[in-house]
């Protein structure tokens, strides 16, 4: 299982990524084919066993060898539609991918929220959610996607309990705090603002290097978040509004690097889903579309 301090930091993620498809285009001067090509190599960082990635002392190293080979072999391969062969196929048996095992967490934590329920909210909860009709994508502020975050149905199911979910005024006020507590870097304040039994889930999409399996407690909650989001002049953390009511949008570079879903009962965070995989964060990062000027202006 993942450790909280695991968590690695956003600023390096970013870092990291770049690199590799700098390194990607440089060798074959392409930048389809150099995503293609990072998204084998995570592919692989993840086949690996968990005790073997923790002995690789310099990730970025081993990731940036992988490229090379990859592109390698594919440069060497015949044909305008020329590919790495092990792109293809199915995972080896027992690797472990990421979004298989994002799955299996939010079916887990979607599981618990469940059984907490009355049979009534349940009969609700399957009706709207299994039967119903999927919502509109709904628009953020400044016209950003609000639903970045790829645990929705889970989402969705929790706002069953409406008996116990916190208003939206005070769910503001929570999430304004969490903000003050990366701020400042308090453990503490961000440890206090999480339920005991609190879950975070990081959802990298075997993109990046995010943790793969859920953290659970509040002390090791805020902990992972902290190694996540550490104090650094290059990060910004601002409230946003995220799948409609107030979550936080962390900014590298001024990039968009992650996003985070909070929900909140009795006043305590009790999920947190934070969204790193750059496919679902590109629409937050596409420049907005200035407004036409009404006629005769």
């Amino acid at each position: 299982m993942d450790r909280p301090d695991d968590a690695v930091p956003i600023v390096e993620l970013l870092d990291e990524r770049r690199h590799l498809l700098d390194v990607a285009h440089w060798m074959l001067g392409s930048s389809s084919e150099a995503e293609s090509v990072i998204d084998e190599t995570y592919r692989r960082w993840y086949e690996l066993p968990r005790p073997a990635r923790a002995q690789i002392a310099a990730p970025r190293s081993w990731l940036a060898q992988v490229v090379g080979g990859i592109c390698l072999a594919r440069l060497s391969l015949p044909g305008p539609g020329k590919s790495d062969p092990r792109n293809h196929g199915a995972t080896r048996a027992g690797a472990e991918r990421p979004d298989v095992k994002l799955q299996e967490a939010v079916g887990e934590v979607l599981r618990g929220a469940l059984v907490s329920l009355s049979s009534a909210e349940r009969a609700a909860f399957i009706l709207n959610d299994v039967f119903g009709r999927a919502p509109d994508r709904a628009v953020g502020t400044g016209g950003q996607p609000e639903r970045a975050d790829p645990a929705d149905p889970v989402l969705r199911s929790l706002g069953a309990r409406r008996p116990q979910r916190t208003a939206a005024h005070q769910h503001d006020t929570v999430a304004r705090a969490f903000r003050q507590a990366w701020l400042t870097q308090d453990a503490a304040l961000l440890t206090s603002l999480l339920a005991p039994d609190a879950t975070a889930l990081f959802d990298g999409g075997g993109k990046v290097r995010a943790l793969v399996t859920p953290v659970h407690g509040s002390r090791q909650v805020a902990r992972s978040l902290l190694s996540l989001l550490p104090g650094s002049p290059r990060t910004s953390l601002d409230t946003r509004s995220v799948n409609g009511r107030t979550g936080l949008v962390a900014t590298c570079d001024h990039q968009v690097a992650a996003v985070i879903s909070l929900h909140i009962a009795d006043h305590r965070i009790t999920h947190v889903w934070a969204t790193l995989n750059p496919d679902k964060l590109r629409p937050w990062n596409q420049p907005r579309t200035p407004s036409r000027p009404a006629e005769g202006e």
